[in-house]
């Protein structure tokens, strides 16, 4: 702190000459740099790393979706057919309050246990949650909104309804 209230003053005289204001340049660029390059590392280290894959991430959210009564779970392996995500999983839950919960539990569980930092829309209003993991994509609707969307019509193979898929859990 003195060395700025030295050179600031020390630069505000006239006939200083542009060495000595230089120096106050030079003075802080260094610092600035040094800040930077300090909150750089600070940032990195307040990350944590994302230690499961596509894999793990599914069987513990689905562990998850089971622990809190999620309904009608119906698992989309989507790997080969889009690069959103190797896998969606869409389930219910009873009401506005349930599908929050459901939502908000799973997101604690995968930053606490992976270190996993998922995005989460629509919580507020409990209809239709989306939570985005980067590999594995999660739907949790009410019942009525579910059937209206019809979702997982659009990823499942021709033919087939979610009652059977061989990857359709409950």
């Amino acid at each position: 702190m003195k060395n700025h209230l030295w050179l600031a003053t020390l630069c505000s005289q006239p006939g200083t000459g542009a060495l000595r204001c230089a120096a106050k340049e030079d003075y802080v660029l260094s610092f600035t740099t040094y800040a930077a390059e300090a909150a750089e590392q600070g940032a990195l280290a307040m990350v944590p790393a994302v230690t499961a894959d596509s894999e793990t991430q599914l069987a513990a959210i689905l562990s998850s979706l089971s622990d809190d009564k999620a309904e009608d779970v119906v698992q989309i392996d989507l790997r080969g057919k889009t690069a959103i995500g190797d896998y969606m999983i869409v389930c219910s839950g009873r009401s506005s309050r349930q599908v929050s919960a459901i939502a908000e539990k799973l997101t604690d569980r995968l930053k606490q246990d992976f270190g996993i930092l998922s995005r989460m829309e629509g919580k507020g209003t409990g209809d239709w949650v989306l939570i985005d993991t980067g590999d594995v994509i999660v739907h949790v609707f009410r019942p009525e909104v579910r059937e209206f969307y019809q979702l997982e019509k659009m990823w499942l193979p021709t033919g087939q309804t979610p009652g059977q898929t061989a990857d359709s859990q409950v």
